[in-house]
Formats: structure tokens, C-alpha cells, sequence
């Protein structure tokens, strides 16, 4: 199954390659899915400019993917833990859809079958450091050292010793806490840093259909984009087979994201943007101790946060 997972990986790079670009044609719907199925709608591959740092999300960034008008991508958090993430790949695997997995190190290496699975299923395996630190509380070199940590556990657990696919690693910061000078280090590890488009905002506790519902009204808001969930959550596992069944009705499509060598096509942020996430870390720590529920979640009036 890794085997397969690496010939998935490979045939894509080379068919980037032959179509002389990162953005992968892909069927819609896998064997075993009928027309009913969500799907896939394309690949697209996403590496780092030669010597430079790349990093996309307009939640925290002033670029992210040139995506099209209500296109997503699935990008889930913190996991694998058996209880959640199995129930979020089952979700998947029933509309054919694929997503990328932020996975903290510790929780690789204890559930490697786990995170074996998300490979054999043809998902993307990211990182989000080994322990869930927040980086910038840090010293730099621990900061590192945490990362490396990190990568060296999801690629262990995921891949064996085989290794990773070939192309740029993904890699997400805890509490999106990144620094200029972690990010210059991270592109000289040949990683792709990601905030998000799109919150779905389940630090908060909510009911399934609360977040459903939230998570569609951003999404219409936003006309797609990279939209964070977290598959640690139980409600999002409850809420995610209804979302995934939304999307299809509302005419969305699933982007799936595969590392990459080049750079893929972003598009920069609107006039007038500023970064959310840097708001709120540069908030009074007491307000941050506990996330306050998102101002659009209705009955729960309190501004979004991470």
C-alpha cells in the first residue's frame, strides 16, 4: 500500500511535468464511487521557489493558492488519533476525496498504523511540529529542533524507511506562531508553509450542525480556499460527512495538494488586508488563554480566533 501510495505521488510529479506546470488534471471519482461522489476535481502540486520561502493562507499571509471560484481544500490538524481521524478518513474515502494531513509528530509515532492509512488512502502527509509547541515562545534552535523532530516522526511513522515522496514538505505552525527567521530556515528544508483561507473555528466547542453551518457560511463568504478543520475534534468528525455532501450539492470542488518542486499560481491578498492570526498573538496572553467562539457563529457573539 505504500508502494501504491508512492507510484500515486510519482505519477503526478511526471505528468506535472509533461503538461509543463504544477496544476494536474484529475478524475473526478475513483473506483468505487459513483457519480453521486464528491471526487476529486484536480491536482495540484506545490513546492518552494528556488532559495526562497513560500507561505499561503490569507488567514495569515498576503497570498495563498490561485484557486478557482468555489474550489477547496480539505486540510485537517494535530491528528492522527484513532477515535477521530478514522472516522474523518472514513468520511473521505466514501466521496473519494483526498486532503492533507498536519500531523503532530507524538501522535505519529503513537499510531503509526494510523498514519500508514492516511498514506495508502492517497492523502497528503504535512507536518505541524512534534509536539505542538507554540515556536515563538521558544528559542530559535529548539524551535528547530522541534520541527526536525517532528518531521523525522510523521516520515517514520508514515513512510518506514522507504522515505517520503519526492517534493517539498508541507508544514503548518501551531497556533500559526511563525517567525522571518523560522520561515527563511524552512525553505532551506525545502518546505512550503500553510495558514488557511478558511477557519472552521473547532477549537471552539460547538455542535456538528453549528459548525456545518458556519463552516458554509464562510465558505459562500469566501468563494472557496484552504479551509482548516482539526480531525482531533469529535464534532468535526460527526460534521464532516454532511459537509462533504454539501459541497457536492453546492457545486464545490476538491482541490488535492501534492508536494511539488516549483511553486504553484497564488494570487495576492485584496487591498486593505491585514493578518488575523497576527492580531490575535499580538493580543494580551490573558485574552488568549481561553479561544472565544467566532463572531458568525450564531447565539455566541465573540470575535473568531485560533
Amino acid at each position: 500500500m505504500i508502494l501504491a501510495a508512492k507510484i500515486f505521488f510519482g505519477t503526478a510529479f511526471l505528468a506535472g511535468a509533461f503538461l509543463g506546470g504544477p496544476l494536474l488534471a484529475a478524475p473526478a471519482q475513483a473506483a468505487g464511487c459513483g457519480d453521486g461522489a464528491l471526487g476529486v476535481a484536480r491536482v495540484v502540486q506545490v513546492g518552494t521557489p528556488p532559495g526562497q520561502s513560500l507561505a499561503v493562507g490569507l488567514k495569515s499571509y498576503p497570498r495563498t493558492l490561485a484557486l478557482k471560484d468555489r474550489e477547496v481544500v480539505l486540510t485537517f490538524d494535530d491528528g492522527p488519533l484513532p477515535a477521530t481521524t478514522t472516522k474523518i478518513l472514513d468520511a473521505l474515502a466514501a466521496q473519494c476525496v483526498k486532503a492533507t494531513f498536519f500531523l503532530v509528530g507524538r501522535n505519529a509515532q503513537a499510531n503509526p498504523k494510523l498514519a500508514r492509512r492516511i498514506v495508502a488512502e492517497g492523502h497528503t502527509i504535512a507536518h505541524h511540529t512534534f509536539s505542538h509547541q507554540i515556536l515563538r515562545n521558544i528559542s530559535e534552535s529548539r524551535a528547530r529542533e522541534e520541527i526536525e523532530k517532528g518531521f523525522r516522526a510523521d516520515e517514520a511513522a508514515a513512510f518506514g524507511s522507504g522515505g517520503p515522496p519526492h517534493g517539498s514538505r508541507f508544514f503548518r505552525y501551531p497556533g500559526f506562531a511563525d517567525t522571518p527567521e523560522l520561515n527563511a530556515w524552512l525553505a532551506t528544508q525545502g518546505a512550503v508553509v500553510f495558514g488557511a483561507d478558511v477557519w472552521a473555528s473547532d477549537w471552539v466547542k460547538m455542535t456538528p450542525q453549528e459548525e456545518l453551518e458556519l463552516v458554509l457560511k464562510r465558505l459562500e463568504a469566501s468563494k472557496g480556499g484552504i479551509l482548516l478543520m482539526h480531525d482531533i475534534k469529535a464534532q468535526t468528525a460527526a460534521m464532516l460527512p454532511e459537509l462533504l455532501g454539501e459541497l457536492k450539492r453546492r457545486g464545490y470542488a476538491i482541490v488535492h495538494l501534492v508536494p511539488g518542486d516549483a511553486p504553484p499560481p497564488l494570487r495576492d491578498a485584496p487591498p486593505g488586508w491585514s493578518s488575523e492570526t497576527q492580531k490575535f498573538l499580538q493580543a494580551p496572553a490573558s485574552s488568549r488563554a481561553t479561544p472565544a467562539p467566532p463572531a458568525d457563529l450564531a447565539r455566541r457573539p465573540a470575535r473568531e480566533s485560533p
